[in-house]
Formats: structure tokens, C-alpha cells, sequence
């Protein structure tokens, strides 16, 4: 007779819409038993887990982490980690697994699409050419995108990508960050204000931090070339919306692509503008991106369940 006990399995609480294959990989590994618990209040969801699956729709606060007594770590196939409380969950040890750069390629692919659409005014002449309009006089006065001057605020995982991608197009792609050393494709410019002053094209790629928090407002908006275009597909938070609204509507701005939003889904109106661009939080989600992340997930989850420490995602500085 044997004296072998099996280990007892990981207690994994999925809280959120999660891609099926990640379920069925848990499900499928004797070392976790799942619990599948997507709606009520998050604090009477999480009890008994030791591993939290969620997604950045859901804010895992302290009162969530105190309602989970056994949490030993929070998994989340993001970038981005601002929907959770990083302090309070070192404070309780739970280990945050996430990964960084995982959609990157994803959101850079949109990025140069809104470039594209925007520069070559696409919405403009798809609703010309669905009222009847064959309207093609001014056409030659579009430019490519070498003519334009990109300026990328964050330069991390996302913004690097963007960075490569406009290369392939032409541009020569400055970039701004004060936490990046390698700019590779990108040629570094020392101030966020250079950067906004000298860019006729401006796209956003950094973390929600209180150091970024509205870093584009009205006075960052003023120092942008007059006929600019500007891209947020970073956090809601990060750009003041109503400016940028304001500066396309006088004009300040020639083109506007928003894929994030504070809150989401977006509580206003949209003026009727076929220069502003308008996604729902979608600039990372591609089956390739959402694969990716599902198989990346699961392995974070297997190393951390094996006793691997991976790396903390706590106090982001670059775009991710």
C-alpha cells in the first residue's frame, strides 16, 4: 500500500469572460480545480480562491483582495494592470501575473491603420461614395505616410512596435520616454513638449499612472501643430477627451482616433465628424493576440502553481 497523497488542487476562480481554451486547459489539469463565477459583486465571488482569473473590466481592489483570505495570485492576460491594486496585493503577498507586451503587435498594426485612415481621410470618402458622391478633385493633396513627422509618447512594447512598423511605411518615427534607454527605430527626444511641438502626427502608448493621468490636456493640446492628428490607444484616462473634442472641432486638430475610453463603455455623445475615429477598446484584440495570451496565461499559471517566481509587474513607467 502506498503512502502517496496527491497534491491538493489549486483552487482558480475565473471572474471574467476569458478565452474558452484557457478554460479548458485549467480544466483539463489536475493541479487546478476551476470555479467559473462571472456576475455579482466581485467580493462574493472571490472566497476560497487561491488564483484569481480576471480582466481589466473588473477593478480587483483592496476590499476584493481582503475577500479572498487564500488569494495567492491575480492572472490577467494584459499588458496593463491599472484595474488592480498592486499595493494592496504586495502588502497581502499575492503575486500579480500578467503580459507585458503580449497584444503589442496587435495595437501597432491599428495604430498605422488609424495613421492611414486618418492622413488619407478614408471616413470622409467612404460616406461620400455611399450618398453618391464620386468625388476625387482634391485626392493629390493626401499625403503618404513619409511625409508625416511621428512623434510616440511611450516607447516600451507597443510603442517600439508602432516605431518598427512606421519605419517599413517611410516615416522616421522620435519617440519620448523618460524610463527607455534603447529607442532602436526611434530617435529620442528629450521633452513630452518637443515632442508634441515638432510631430504632425502624435499616438499615445504608455501606462495609466499618476504621472500620466491627463498628461495630454488643454495646454499639451496647444503646443501640437496646427493640422496635427492624435491617436489615444493607451488608457481613457491619459488624454483629456473634451479638449481633444474642442481642439478638432476649431480645427487645432485635423484627425482624432480614440480606441480607450473613461469610463467604458463611454458615457457621452460624439460629434458627427468623419475625422474623428472611434473603436471599442480593440486595438489589442485579434485571435492571434487573444490565443496568444490564453497559452501564455496558462503556462504563467503552471510556473507560479510549480513555485516560480515570475517577474512583478508593480510601479509600470513605459508603455507595455
Amino acid at each position: 500500500m502506498s503512502d502517496y497523497t496527491p497534491p491538493v488542487p489549486k483552487k482558480v476562480v475565473i471572474v471574467s469572460d476569458v478565452e474558452p481554451w484557457l478554460i479548458e486547459r485549467l480544466r483539463n489539469d489536475p493541479r487546478f480545480d476551476i470555479d467559473i463565477r462571472t456576475t455579482g459583486p466581485l467580493e462574493s465571488r472571490v472566497g476560497g480562491a487561491e488564483i484569481v482569473v480576471t480582466r481589466t473590466v473588473n477593478r480587483i481592489t483592496a476590499a476584493v483582495i481582503a475577500a479572498a483570505p487564500h488569494l495567492q495570485a491575480i492572472a490577467q492576460g494584459t499588458s496593463g494592470v491599472d484595474n488592480i491594486d498592486v499595493a494592496a496585493a504586495a502588502a497581502r503577498g499575492v503575486e500579480i501575473l500578467s503580459l507585458p507586451g503580449v497584444n503589442a503587435n496587435a495595437v501597432a498594426e491599428l495604430i498605422i491603420g488609424m495613421i492611414v485612415g486618418m492622413t488619407r481621410t478614408l471616413p470622409a470618402y467612404s460616406r461620400e461614395v455611399a450618398s453618391g458622391s464620386w468625388r476625387r478633385a482634391d485626392c493629390a493633396t493626401r499625403h503618404e505616410m513619409r511625409h508625416y513627422a511621428l512623434g510616440i509618447v511611450g516607447h516600451g512594447n507597443v510603442g517600439s512596435r508602432v516605431s518598427r512598423l512606421a519605419t517599413a511605411f517611410g516615416m522616421r518615427p522620435r519617440a519620448y520616454d523618460p524610463y527607455i534607454r534603447d529607442f532602436g527605430a526611434a530617435e529620442r527626444v528629450a521633452t513630452l513638449d518637443e515632442l508634441l511641438a515638432t510631430s504632425d502626427i502624435v499616438t499615445l502608448h504608455v501606462p495609466l499612472t499618476d504621472e500620466t493621468r491627463t498628461m495630454i490636456g488643454n495646454r499639451e493640446l496647444r503646443r501640437m501643430r496646427r493640422g496635427s492628428f492624435l491617436i489615444n490607444a493607451a488608457r481613457g484616462e491619459v488624454l483629456d477627451l473634451d479638449a481633444a473634442l474642442a481642439a478638432l472641432a476649431s480645427g487645432h486638430l485635423d484627425g482624432l482616433a480614440v480606441d480607450v475610453f473613461d469610463p467604458e463603455p463611454p458615457q457621452r455623445s460624439f460629434p458627427d465628424d468623419s475625422r474623428l475615429i472611434l473603436t471599442p477598446h480593440i486595438a489589442g484584440c485579434t485571435y492571434e493576440a487573444k490565443r496568444d495570451a490564453a497559452e501564455l496565461l496558462y503556462e504563467a499559471i503552471v510556473r507560479f502553481t510549480e513555485g516560480e517566481r515570475l517577474p512583478s509587474p508593480d510601479a509600470p513607467r513605459s508603455a507595455s
